[in-house]
């Protein structure tokens, strides 16, 4: 094993406080859109806990599959998979049963011409799986697109804060959040609806891009001057752990780091690490997507893997030639157009 695969499988590893609080977690555990970014990721992680937990728990992943590798590589590692387009009524009825359903499903790259799809995807599809899986608790994920963008000295919308999203993605998530808490009140699911704001990763994110950026002599957008990041093993283990505060009405939670990040000061800590000088373009703007995640922290404590942390794993994955995923975050979009 490389050093790079080392270094992911520590860093992916179950924290003692995902494991204890999945003896309170009862029944198997669905994920639905398990095949994009955090999906295979978060299966391995929630498969790990259970069997270091010593529990007998499912892990269950479901997607298309349009890459057949990720299926083989989740069937190796002791998770069942099934291939099913969510949209079919007849592949939706016949998946299985499971107590806990971790919603992953949804569209946001292509959205620009492909709008009547983006909202089948983000807001029809929810009451389906939300009919389907009524006797279960459902982790819903969304993303902080629901909220206007803020001025970077508040801190970022808090839960309470009014939705207000920019484009057709954004208001699409919104109508996501909707109709997973009508049906949570119809039929009393116990729901969290878990708004995601820059997961990061060694093969993606916003971090990685910037930093590919300075070291191929790129110029930065400094328009969008700020950002909020979350390490992608951090995210998954707290949607897994979630899963023990799902209520009715349904809870609604932002997840992300605790810190505004400069993404200037970002490039030219990445230009130091490299040995490079970064190249900017753009007026940064007094306004930025963020969001204020102290109630996650409250309930899951601050990420264990820190900014720093992240920015060096960053680094050494980009100089080691790691694998890189080719699915920008457009982190820099100010007009809701993905």
């Amino acid at each position: 094993m490389s050093e790079l695969e080392l270094l992911e499988q520590e860093l992916l590893k179950p924290s003692e406080a995902l494991i204890s609080d999945l003896y309170d977690i009862e029944g198997d555990i669905i994920l639905l859109g398990v095949g994009g970014k955090m999906g295979p990721s978060m299966a391995r992680l929630a498969k790990q806990a259970v069997d270091q937990a010593g529990l007998k728990k499912r892990i269950i992943g479901v997607s298309r599959f349009s890459d057949p590798e990720t299926q083989a590589e989740l069937e190796a590692e002791g998770i069942e998979t099934f291939a099913a387009d969510l949209l079919n009524e007849s592949h939706l009825a016949a998946l299985p049963d499971a107590a806990n359903v971790i919603y992953l499903a949804g569209t946001k790259f292509g959205t620009t011409g492909k709008e009547a799809f983006t909202w089948a995807m983000n807001a029809y599809l929810p009451g389906r799986v939300a009919e389907r899986y009524k006797n279960s608790r459902i982790v819903a994920f969304s993303t902080g697109n629901v909220y206007p963008f803020v001025p970077v000295t508040s801190g970022g919308p808090s839960e309470d804060q009014a939705a207000a999203p920019v484009g057709e993605y954004g208001q699409s998530c919104l109508g996501r959040e909707r109709i997973f808490q009508y049906f949570s009140d119809k039929y009393q699911i116990p729901t969290l609806i878990y708004r995601l704001n820059y997961a990061v990763d060694f093969k993606y994110g916003v971090l990685l891009e910037i930093a590919k950026s300075v070291n191929e002599g790129r110029p930065i957008d400094l328009t969008t001057g700020n950002v909020n990041v979350i390490w992608q093993g951090d995210a998954n283990e707290i949607a897994i752990r979630a899963l023990k505060h799902c209520d009715v009405p349904a809870k609604i939670l932002n997840v992300t780091g605790p810190e505004t990040v400069s993404v200037k000061w970002l490039a030219e800590q990445f230009g130091l690490l490299l040995g490079k000088e970064p190249n900017f373009m753009g007026e940064v703007q007094q306004t930025a997507l963020l969001s204020n995640a102290s109630e996650a922290h409250r309930l899951f404590g601050y990420p264990r893997v820190t900014l720093r942390q992240i920015m060096d794993i960053t680094v050494t994955w980009l100089q080691g030639g790691g694998k890189i995923s080719n699915k920008p975050t457009h982190f820099q979009e100010r007009n809701g157009k993905f």
